[in-house]
């Protein structure tokens, strides 16, 4: 039974990305803020939909923090940093599939706080 309520919230989330996914694109001006959460950690990239090329990334993992609301403004100010040494400003945020609560709402408001314009 758990493994068919796993493999439901996984097809949700997944039916949800698409559709946000058709309405968003990034290009060179103004990129893709994409995250990512596992249970252990948060991923973000910043992504070039023309070119197809991720243009800067951030790996909690490696930086050594959690999946929760301190790490992610923590894997924001990195990413900040990064966006600004590559020159952007502005940026389309894509959560992924992932409601705008919580960690991803966290992660979103401390990119803004970084100077990133979403």
């Amino acid at each position: 039974m758990v493994a068919n309520v796993l493999k439901r919230k996984i097809a949700l989330r997944i039916k949800r990305k698409k559709r946000i996914r058709a309405k968003i694109s990034g290009c060179e001006s103004c990129p893709r803020v994409s995250i990512f959460k596992s249970n252990r950690t948060l991923y973000a990239q910043v992504i070039n939909d023309v070119t197809g090329t991720t243009i800067c990334a951030s790996n909690g993992g490696k930086l050594g923090i959690k999946a929760n609301k301190a790490g992610a403004q923590a894997l924001a100010k990195d990413l900040a940093e990064k966006m600004k040494s590559a020159k952007i400003e502005n940026a389309v945020f894509d959560r992924n599939g992932y409601l705008y609560h919580g960690v991803v709402a966290s992660f979103g408001e401390a990119l803004k706080a970084n100077g990133i314009k979403l």
